[in-house]
């Protein structure tokens, strides 16, 4: 739009999103206790094979939130990769979802229930409001998206 200006000083204010990938490697097996042995090898197939199975999951971490003029910043990104190093890596990385995950000892390490761990978990410790989605990626083709719905 020929002659529009925009003056800084009357926006209110500017919703930002940021996005930060990190990459873990974690084991399961897809078995729920709900289901009798034959049905969960019906449901689940080889991804109920007794010994588990190992994926290197990717997950993107979006915070969504007011521009502070100050700063600039929706969030300290550096703040933003220790609250997911405490919530995603301590926790997940090289490690067997169904017998080193507590929470998983009576839910199924489905990727669906690993994104609603991931978000309960960084939900705690983010500021309130900020944390907007959680997009964990199982293999290329295997992506779920979790918004705490």
């Amino acid at each position: 739009m020929e002659g529009y200006t925009i003056n800084a000083e009357t926006i209110t204010e500017r919703i930002g999103y940021i996005t930060r990938v990190q990459s873990f490697s974690s084991c399961h097996r897809l078995h729920s206790k709900a289901l009798s042995d034959e049905e969960n090898k019906k449901v689940f197939g080889k991804c109920n094979n007794p010994n588990g199975h190992g994926h290197n999951y990717k997950v993107e971490v979006t915070v969504r939130g007011k521009i502070d003029r100050r700063t600039g910043m929706v969030m300290n990104l550096t703040d933003l990769k220790q609250y997911i190093e405490e919530a995603i890596m301590i926790p997940l990385d090289h490690k067997n979802l169904d017998k080193d995950v507590p929470y998983f000892a009576d839910v199924v390490s489905t990727t669906e229930n690993l994104a609603v761990f991931i978000w309960d978990s960084l939900v705690k410790l983010l500021p309130p409001t900020l944390l907007y989605e959680i997009k964990v990626h199982e293999t290329d083709k295997n992506i779920v998206v979790y918004r705490g719905e």
